[in-house]
């Protein structure tokens, strides 16, 4: 007789950064993510300041995003 288990949570891959699909660790998850731990973005695609804001859970924070913003991490280019 062969057993079965069935996992109580769904089999959903939440190893990946929901944004640039990157792999995320549990702790990451846990630590940033949302409340489903589910990482929005991760270190790969966003900066330390926005993911430490709540980049990385989904919400929408106010400094400025590093892929859509000229210089380096969201920053003022340098001329």
């Amino acid at each position: 007789m062969v057993g079965v288990t069935i996992a109580p949570w769904s089999s959903v891959d939440r190893s990946t950064c929901r944004h640039c699909g990157a792999h995320v660790t549990d702790r990451f998850r846990r630590v940033f993510g949302d409340d489903r731990d589910r990482a929005h973005r991760c270190s790969e695609c966003d900066s330390y300041r926005r993911l430490s804001r709540g980049s990385a859970a989904g919400v929408d924070v106010e400094i400025l995003d590093p892929e859509t913003s000229s210089g380096r991490h969201g920053g003022e280019a340098n001329a």
